[in-house]
């Protein structure tokens, strides 16, 4: 009887593996990050990934597309008592950094300045920068109220996009808005809606279903046919108050004491209900259609919408996928690594001796590769050479017998030295301060 052959299995569409060396590109990416955020006073904050679904639907708002047609919603297994949770794969992260703030009575004493990184989960079609689980870097700065946690916020932005390698103008652009009180966006509101029942004829179905349930969202429309009509929409910006004003102004303030260069974008709304005030997004040009690669905006009135007292905040996230993308695509990511010294061991008879040094030199803090088990000289140089070492270490049955090691360089000229076995962490301390 012949045995039946097993389906091999493959990731869910849009759910993607990281392996080397792309995955190694992935680290130097958040190590940079990470730098920057530790320089401007951020601690790491790590979240469940499945949170209740009541938090993204109070959270985000329910007529977002992101909680009517994205996110993973199931209901989970029933307990004893056949109560069954309603659970969610995270869309994104703000909402269960508040959610763990208002638990932990985490506010309690001072204001918080958080960042994370982390996959999240929306069904939507995948295609190149979007997936159905792609990973953020967002930060979270709670409990500051004032335009200058703003700016800093969005200095912080800046920073982290120049100093991987990106240059402001070129590769990016800055846009800004202020989306006001809740009070000046309803009055904003009602008159989007006159102006849009005036346009009904020129709106597809999303547009006609958000007319009165999220008009903001309406104009953040990517058709052509209907940008006279947004263009010519009330602009909110024309309904701020005194305050609202001046907490705008005072941010950009600070952004030209900076030299920070951006545009205001009265059509900027972001894709999320919790917004006021500040909001602000970094734009490319080199993606073709996903050009947004961070954005954010201040949500003071969050906090208190999910249980909390009322509380300041403000903060952005960053897809890491698209930010590769953009990085790759200018030129700016730096080659994958490579060993600085690959071990050449002919014969198993010194291996004892050989995993000894080799340990000094790890201990010196060189990358070593060794090549496992036995094969030919030949075919040992041409892995060597294959993996971009900068050096092969010979340790031939020659070589151990007279207590030493070979060391030949691999991407300049020069002659096969010999070290003294014992002296091997003393070159790799040399080599490392090089």
């Amino acid at each position: 009887m012949s045995e039946k052959k097993l389906t091999v299995l493959q990731a869910v569409k849009g759910m993607n593996d990281i392996l080397p060396p792309e995955s190694a590109r992935w680290e130097w990416l958040e190590a940079r990050m990470r730098s920057v955020l530790q320089r401007y006073g951020y601690q790491n904050v790590r979240t469940p990934i499945v949170e209740p679904t009541a938090l993204f639907v109070r959270g985000i708002g329910e007529v977002t597309d992101i909680v009517e047609k994205e996110m993973y919603a199931f209901e989970d297994r029933a307990d004893k008592h056949g109560q069954a949770e309603h659970l969610a794969l995270r869309p994104e992260m703000t909402a269960g950094v508040v959610r763990a703030m208002i638990e932990h009575s985490f506010l309690r004493d001072s204001g918080r300045r958080l960042y994370y990184f982390g996959p999240m989960f929306r069904r939507e079609k995948p295609q190149k920068g979007r997936y159905r689980q792609f990973h953020q870097m967002g930060i979270e700065a709670l409990g500051f109220s004032g335009p200058d946690v703003d700016a800093e916020v969005i200095l912080l932005g800046n920073r982290l996009l120049c100093e991987l390698g990106l240059v402001e103008g070129d590769h990016f652009r800055l846009e800004l808005n202020c989306l006001g009180s809740p009070e000046e966006r309803r009055a904003h509101r009602e008159a989007l809606i006159k102006h849009l029942e005036l346009h009904v004829d020129l709106l597809d179905e999303d547009g006609k279903r958000r007319m009165h349930s999220n008009p903001l969202r309406v104009l953040d429309t990517k058709n052509p046919a209907l940008q006279d009509m947004a263009n010519a929409a009330p602009r909110l910006l024309d309904f701020l108050g005194e305050a609202s004003l001046a907490h705008f102004n005072g941010v950009r303030a600070i952004l030209d004491a900076a030299g920070v260069k951006y545009t205001i974008n009265p059509r900027l709304v972001r894709g999320l209900d919790y917004y006021n005030l500040t909001v602000f997004e970094w734009i490319t040009d080199k993606l073709g259609s996903q050009g947004t690669v961070c954005g954010g905006g201040r949500y003071d009135g969050l906090i208190e919408q999910l249980g909390g007292k009322p509380t300041p905040a403000v903060g952005f996230g960053m897809g890491l996928e698209r930010m590769l993308l953009l990085l790759e695509e200018v030129g700016a990511m730096p080659a994958a690594p490579v060993p600085d010294v690959y071990a050449v061991v002919p014969s198993a008879t010194g291996l004892p001796q050989v995993m000894a040094a080799l340990d000094q030199l790890r201990a010196a803090g060189v990358c070593v590769l060794m090549h496992p088990g036995q094969s030919s000289m030949k075919s040992q140089f041409k892995k060597a050479d294959a993996s971009g070492a900068a050096w092969a270490l010979i340790f031939g049955e020659d070589e151990l017998a007279r207590g030493e090691v070979g060391l030949k360089p691999l991407r300049e000229q020069g002659e096969q030295l010999y070290l003294p076995l014992g002296s091997v962490g003393e070159w790799a301390g040399r080599l490392t301060q090089a």
